[in-house]
């Protein structure tokens, strides 16, 4: 004996509504079998479409068993159902439910994308199922603009672009004029020969003429089940191998779900550029805070803390030479480089018997802007203070400070120059520092100091006679002192220190200098010349305080100078824009430097670290905040995508399928408000358009600051989605159908 399709064997269904239990049907039992054309009529809540609706998988049931191709179904899940009626099923629904705002060829098309067809393959025949239902001219017509009977064809086509044995139609003629469901009646016998078709109406002679078996209800239960004609009969039930959606086929109808309708979609699109705009906002406040926070602090070995400043060594540990100062100075963020940055560690001091001025020392090169007060230096001895105004030296004798002639002495005290003149002065912006200035000097100046702080942080020794002594600024026994009468190679000695030599005589006796400091170690080999003592130490020396002056020994300056002057190994580097010093410091390391931002080695209150976590912990909240507030106005903006969901769920897409085009949906959106809104910011970076507040905002960001705000955007509205998709897919299909109409 032949098994049916689809048979029922005392199947029940009942609704349970605030305690309330409703029969849709009892104990139904009947068969089903390809070639039929089977009727169900009765009257209005006789059961007819809910048993559709069972029959259709769209709906449970509670008792008894249906049987699909000889196959039990009372275990079935949702995910089984969804299988079956994709397999299955084609529903011709009294309401359509079709996508009003698709083309009628975007409607058959949508079948024929969800089974996994290729774009090839799909036109085609999409094309000839629209012709075949005679609605060729109206193709690219959209489905709000037919009429009834235009738009049950369209339904029909659809159904016939499944491929399944299966159709079934509800009330298919309901909402036609007679003709119209005369038309679409012939169409579904036709259908018939080689599917079964299940129609519910309630006018049974629209249908007499073409139906093979009537069935009709009453309260729940079959009165009759009569066989009108015999059915042509089909031994064999054909299944379509389906496939998956294709990925490239879900991002289409993402894209086309994003635009189909404007009205929503420019809600959407409002809702996400509010969400954009809040996230830039306070990113940048928090990037801008971080930056202000960056300029505060303290250090105790660097005096100089300029938020512009990056301290550079080479990776190998060798000096700088000028081919390395060219390549740093073409990089674009570069203003000016201190070669030997200790001068800007170290405070040096202009005097007089009535004036004394502390400061650190820079090039006059690197001087920005005029003075305030005076005039720019034209000499090498001639000096501009940058300096507070409050500061009594600079406000009160400003007058006396410029008409003086000052000494110049290095960080030890040591007197490095005589005549020098204060010709003008720049006042700092907001400074603090009183008694501190910056002194811009010329290059022979800033030479002359730079000997001084290489010596200052280097250690000396001398080695006579086998024996090591310590050599420093502070006592005259082997202090090193340049002399420019002493020839190279040669040193000028004290007689004290012939008890070292062979009889007492070091004329011709070797003597070595070695200097060492952080970066390099240097020596000297000397040979002794000439001792002096008190007769003869003005004509050796030239100098006539012997008692002060015993026991230093005397090279020549460019000996001396050998020893202080062996390049610069650390520098610093002043950026234009500190704002972007973070690039600066990449495209340093790209030439294999070393490099401190000065701002990183500043010394903060704890406070500042709690600050950050909160401002962490409010960012966070605002992701949160944004999160519900967006997923509340879009679950009213999106409600209209529940029938589409729904929809797509009843002519073959699973709860999966449909949850990942809302997700592309959602993605879209966001991804254009937020492409919008990077290119309002460009357009403001360019000066096409002007708005400060935006400038603002853009100047404490960075390209990796807007990837992450994007990803943030992005990650918000697909968490939106998967809620919005767990509460939207938590009905079934056909309840969430009844709950929107």
């Amino acid at each position: 004996m032949k098994k049916a399709l689809i048979k029922l064997s005392n199947v029940s269904k009942f609704y349970y509504s605030k305690g309330v239990i409703a029969s849709g049907f009892t104990k139904i039992s009947t068969e089903f079998n390809i070639g039929e054309f089977v009727a169900i009529t009765g009257e209005s809540g006789s059961g007819k479409s809910t048993l559709l609706n069972v029959i259709s998988g769209l709906d449970t049931y509670e008792e008894g068993e249906m049987y699909i191709n000889g196959e039990e179904t009372s275990h079935y899940t949702d995910l089984d159902f969804e299988n079956y009626r994709r397999k299955y099923i084609s529903n011709i629904f009294q309401s359509f439910n079709l996508v009003n705002s698709y083309t009628v060829y975007q409607n058959v098309e949508l079948v024929l994308l969800l089974n996994g067809n290729s774009k090839r393959k799909i036109k085609q025949k999409a094309l000839d199922l629209i012709d075949t239902v005679g609605l060729k001219k109206f193709k690219n017509t959209k489905v709000s603009k037919l009429s009834g009977g235009q738009k049950q064809r369209v339904a029909i086509a659809r159904a016939l672009a499944k491929e399944t044995p299966i159709i079934i139609a509800d009330e298919p003629t309901g909402n036609l004029d007679s003709k119209a469901a005369t038309g679409i009646i012939k169409l579904l016998s036709e259908i018939a020969k080689d599917k079964l078709v299940i129609v519910v109406t309630h006018n049974y002679e629209q249908v007499e003429e073409y139906v093979t078996r009537k069935i009709k209800m009453h309260d729940g239960r079959i009165l009759e089940d009569k066989e009108i004609k015999k059915a042509d009969q089909v031994e064999e039930v054909e299944l379509n191998d389906f496939k998956n959606i294709t990925f490239f086929n879900r991002l289409r109808l993402g894209i086309r779900n994003t635009f189909n309708i404007i009205p929503k979609f420019l809600l959407v699109l409002i809702i996400y550029l509010f969400m954009s705009i809040s996230l830039l906002t306070e990113y940048s406040s928090l990037k801008r805070e971080e930056y202000l926070e960056g300029t505060y602090g303290s250090n105790y070995y660097f005096t100089n803390i300029s938020k512009d400043r990056i301290i550079i060594k080479k990776n190998d540990k060798t000096a700088f030479t000028d081919e390395d100062y060219e390549k740093i100075s073409k990089l674009d963020n570069v203003d000016y480089i201190v070669k030997n940055d200790l001068l800007l560690d170290n405070s040096v001091t202009l005097y007089d018997d009535q004036i004394w001025l502390y400061g650190s020392t820079n090039n006059i090169k690197n001087f920005k802007g005029e003075v305030d007060y005076g005039r720019l230096p034209e000499n090498e001895n001639e000096v501009v203070v940058e300096a507070n105004s409050g500061d009594y030296y600079y406000d009160e004798l400003r007058d006396q400070v410029l008409s003086s002639d000052l000494k110049l002495s290095d960080t030890t005290g040591r007197d490095i120059k005589k005549g020098m003149k204060v010709v003008g002065i720049k006042y700092k912006d907001n400074a603090t520092d009183y008694g501190e200035g910056i002194f811009y000097v010329s290059d022979n100046i800033e030479a002359a100091l730079g000997k001084s702080v290489n010596k200052y942080f280097s250690f000396a020794k001398v080695l006579f006679e086998n024996s090591y002594h310590d050599s420093n600024d502070y006592i005259n026994e082997f202090m090193i002192v340049p002399l420019d009468r002493v020839p190279k190679g040669q040193v000028y000695i004290s007689d004290d220190y012939s008890f070292y030599c062979p009889r007492e005589n070091c004329k011709n006796r070797p003597l070595t200098i070695e200097v060492s400091n952080k970066y390099y170690d240097a020596k000297l080999n000397l040979t002794v010349t000439k001792t002096y003592y008190k007769n003869n130490f003005a004509t050796v020396t030239g100098f006539s305080d012997y008692e002060s002056r015993n026991g230093q020994i005397y090279i020549n300056t460019n000996d001396y100078n050998s020893l202080y002057n062996k390049g610069n190994y650390q520098s610093s580097v002043f950026v234009k824009d500190d704002k972007i010093i973070d690039q600066t410091v990449k495209d340093l390391k790209g030439l294999d430097l070393y490099t401190l931002k000065i701002k990183d080695a500043l010394l903060r209150p704890s406070s500042v670290a709690i600050l950050r976590i909160i401002r962490t912990v409010v960012t966070i909240i605002l992701v949160v905040v944004l999160f519900f507030i967006s997923y509340f106005v879009l679950k009213i903006i999106l409600k209209s995508r529940n029938v589409y969901f729904a929809t797509l769920r009843m002519i073959g897409a699973n709860k999966h399928v449909c949850k990942k085009l809302l997700i592309i949906e959602l993605l879209n959106a966001a991804f254009i408000a937020y492409s919008l809104m990077m290119a309002l910011l460009i357009t403001c970076k360019l000066n096409i358009i002007k708005i400060s507040f935006v400038n603002e905002l853009m100047t404490f960001l960075t390209l990796r600051d807007y990837i992450l705000l994007g990803l943030i955007l992005l990650f918000i509205s697909f968490l939106v989605a998967m809620k919005f998709a767990k509460k939207l897919f938590k009905e079934s299909a056909i309840k969430t159908i009844h709950e929107e109409v």
